[in-house]
């Protein structure tokens, strides 16, 4: 068996699928890892969703920012469109409640402690480790699960920027929501900026990479993640960043997990989309 993480599909479903022919991909030995943001912006959102969920017994993935953008818009009743969006081929579909309630179980953290893997969309905040990372990503997701409107309707917002075990509530989730699906850049001290988008290089001071915070807890476990297409493929020990950019008209990537000497496998973006967020 093989395990592939492969980073941000964001509705590119011709790449993805031109990449599992690359990779050989059988249903019977391999399993995929995906870094979150299925759909939005590309082309073929609705197709890419419909791929995965078709593959999920083969397909481990988490939420990232545009999954759980189209489930407020889908859901609650203030959440809008925003330009750019690609999901109302989604949203008008006959199997639109399938694969919304399919999306609704996917968790925003998995770790497998017996391969010392932890995959999340963006980031991980640095004062929490794995283990606290999934169980904090647990707790969303129960309330996504059972109380999914009120969830979605209050998750945009930038506060609070800073862990506190004893926040509770809504900025409790919205905090959670934000370090799993936005997280790319925070203070030594671990405020949060949710504003950077550019390469690490361009981060104004304070401000560090989440990965590269001097005294980060998780650092002993591999974090697998997606979300930062400016930063692109990154393999460090215990770290792996794997948003290439496909989206943008770069490529899509993939990474096997178990063997380190295996060079990553990509394909080229069929074209190039505005970037607006």
């Amino acid at each position: 068996m093989a395990r592939w993480a492969i980073g941000d599909l964001q509705g590119c479903c011709t790449e993805f699928e031109q990449l599992l022919a690359r990779l050989r991909f059988n249903a019977d030995r391999d399993r995929i890892w995906l870094t979150g943001d299925l759909v939005n912006r590309g082309p073929e959102s609705l197709q890419a969703l419909r791929t995965v969920h078709a593959m999920a017994d083969n397909i481990i993935t988490v939420l990232g920012n545009h999954d759980l953008h189209l489930l407020a818009v889908a859901l609650t009743p203030n959440a809008k469109m925003r330009r750019g969006d690609t999901l109302q081929e989604i949203l008008d579909a006959p199997d639109c409640d399938t694969l919304l309630n399919w999306l609704l179980t996917q968790p925003l953290a998995h770790h497998d402690a017996a391969c010392n893997d932890l995959l999340v969309h963006a980031g991980v905040p640095p004062p929490w480790s794995a283990i606290q990372t999934a169980a904090l990503a647990r707790e969303v997701s129960q309330t996504l699960q059972h109380d999914p409107v009120d969830l979605l309707a209050s998750m945009y917002g930038d506060e609070p920027r800073r862990w506190d075990p004893a926040l509770r509530g809504q900025r409790r989730q919205r905090f959670i929501i934000n370090a799993l699906t936005r997280l790319r850049a925070c203070t030594p001290e671990g405020e949060i900026d949710l504003k950077q988008k550019g390469s690490p290089d361009t981060l104004p001071a304070p401000l560090l990479p989440w990965f590269d915070v001097p005294g980060r807890v998780s650092r002993d476990t591999r974090v697998i993640f997606g979300h930062w297409s400016t930063l692109g493929l990154q393999r460090r020990a215990n770290l792996l960043s794997l948003d290439t950019g496909c989206v943008w008209g770069g490529q899509l990537t993939a990474v096997n997990l178990d063997d380190d000497s295996m060079p990553p496998v990509s394909v080229p973006a069929l074209g190039k989309r505005p970037l607006l967020d």
